[in-house]
């Protein structure tokens, strides 16, 4: 670990928790614990836990945004897809983590890290249907409300399939047919 950031060690300390206990045992305490660092230690970085979350959650959308800016070159509506699917397999991947970014009742979406990151992955998705657009898909709908609509249906996707609630309501144990079906709703001429 990184003993010259503090703060990096504590978020890295937090994500190890998240991701092997889960947003509940994400505690102050408990992170200056794993961190080994004194009980007060994580106060003169963070506001308090809500800080220290949209943290986390600001980590988690920087690996999102990694994820979808090393694309192929395989055309536009191809990288869209790809984009796609890269989304549902971080969010079934890092179901806690995932989980996380989106729980504004826990995080601190004001600080400015995660509203930079968080916007910073919409903005990306957005150019890629906008290019997708430009190729001929779904031209002359709005590329923002597309985005975000097509942004809802795969989020909905992921948190029903890492919840269990959809695998036996799609008839399929296999998620990528469900994938496939919901991108060919969008993605068909």
């Amino acid at each position: 670990m990184d003993n010259d950031n503090p703060r990096q060690r504590l978020i890295r300390s937090a994500v190890a928790v998240l991701t092997s206990e889960g947003v509940e045992a994400v505690t102050l305490r408990r992170i200056a614990r794993e961190a080994g660092v004194s009980h007060g230690a994580p106060l003169r970085h963070f506001t308090g836990r809500a800080e220290l979350l949209a943290a986390v959650a600001a980590s988690g959308f920087a690996e999102l945004r990694r994820r979808a800016a090393d694309l192929p070159d395989t055309g536009p509506q191809q990288r869209l897809l790809t984009a796609c699917r890269r989304y549902l397999d971080f969010a079934l991947e890092n179901p806690a983590m995932f989980e996380l970014m989106f729980r504004t009742d826990l995080i601190d979406v004001r600080e400015p890290e995660l509203a930079r990151l968080s916007d910073a992955v919409f903005e990306q998705f957005l150019a890629l249907v906008t290019r997708a657009q430009a190729g001929g898909w779904r031209r002359g709908t709005a590329s923002r409300p597309l985005a975000a609509s097509l942004w809802a249906a795969l989020h909905g996707l992921a948190a029903l399939w890492s919840r269990g609630g959809l695998p036996s309501a799609a008839e399929s144990p296999d998620v990528e047919h469900t994938l496939a079906v919901t991108l060919n709703t969008y993605l068909r001429p």
